[in-house]
């Protein structure tokens, strides 16, 4: 069933309930079927990965097909087809938008004129969970977070596989239970889970996650991250599936 709704903000909380705490964040464009909806909250489910929960109504608008995605880490959109123009709204990875007509260097929506470079037509996808989990490399650690301006473990997990055209649930727990166990020999591209926590393998020896540890995404090495996480009493890996 298609959604009636999209976010139009450049990103919106998701909460456990009106005025609740989030649980995770939703991109412009980002399709929303709704169930309740009042003059402040509305209560639905998000089309990518149907993770239920609220959202703020001003951030709804009716939904329209979408043609392109932001497939840079953030991008901008502008008042007019020149950079030093107004910027509008900022544009997450992984923002859906309409692009009506091209200017130049830039792509008219009904948000702004965007780079061209910023953007790929919907259904052109990376190949690499990796690069794109690399792309994030620095990026703040946020609770919840799904975007470059604050990520957590789980977003950037499924931020690299919906880029490359894999389903993938929001939180850890779905996550490990949507992809099968793996028990072969390490190497790249492999998701390690430990209660609460996912990693994924850029090498037979490093990994990249967003952690608490260090507020940030960062690249650490497998056997370090085993040691360090043990130590602090937060368990042993559980899971471990190759992508």
């Amino acid at each position: 069933m298609t959604a009636d709704y999209q976010i139009r903000a450049s990103l919106t909380d998701l909460c456990r309930y009106a005025e609740g705490p989030r649980d995770r964040q939703l991109l412009l464009g980002d399709a929303f079927h709704l169930i309740q909806k009042d003059a402040d909250w509305s209560y639905g489910h998000a089309e990518k990965d149907g993770y239920q929960g609220y959202v703020k109504t001003a951030t709804l608008e009716a939904a329209i097909p979408k043609s392109h995605w932001v497939s840079t880490l953030s991008s901008h959109a502008y008042a007019a087809p020149d950079l030093k123009s107004t910027d509008q709204i900022s544009l997450p990875f992984g923002s859906q938008v309409t692009v009506t007509a091209q200017s130049g260097a830039f792509y008219e929506t009904t948000q702004g004129f965007i780079p061209y470079q910023h953007l790929h037509p919907i259904g052109i996808f990376f190949t690499n969970p990796i690069q794109v989990a690399m792309m994030f490399l620095g990026t703040p650690y946020l609770w919840g977070g799904n975007s470059a301006s604050g990520i957590d473990c789980s977003g950037l997990v499924q931020a690299a596989c919906l880029a490359c055209g894999n389903d993938c649930p929001g939180d850890t727990g779905p996550q490990q239970e949507f992809f099968p166990a793996f028990e072969g020999a390490w190497a790249k591209g492999q998701l390690l889970f430990w209660p609460g926590h996912v990693a994924l393998t850029i090498s037979t020896d490093e990994l990249i996650h967003a952690n608490a540890h260090a507020m940030s995404v960062r690249v650490e090495g497998i056997k370090t991250t085993i040691e360090r996480i043990s130590n602090a009493g937060d368990g042993h890996i559980i899971h471990r599936t190759q992508l």
